[in-house]
């Protein structure tokens, strides 16, 4: 099941990339973004960033090391 959720999470990251301009015709422009990324491009680049990471969480999936990157990301955080 992990690999379908990934493989979906891979399409959606890079549907994200690919469709920047319409996801910001249909959904607006990011006050944040635009002032702390860039002042004519600032959202672009956040849906970007973010379609990037979906895809990275996507590959997490895909090759079951989602659990490991956690635990040795954050994990460390939270101990057992």
């Amino acid at each position: 099941m992990h690999y379908f959720i990934g493989a979906l999470a891979i399409a959606a990251g890079a549907a994200m990339i690919i469709k920047t301009e319409w996801l910001i015709q249909n959904f607006g422009t990011s006050a944040w973004a635009e002032e702390h990324l860039g002042y004519n491009g600032g959202s672009r680049l956040l849906y970007k960033l973010i379609g990037l990471i979906i895809i990275l969480i996507g590959f997490l999936l895909v090759t079951n090391l989602f659990e490991g990157f956690l635990l040795g990301t954050i994990g460390r955080i939270f101990p057992h």
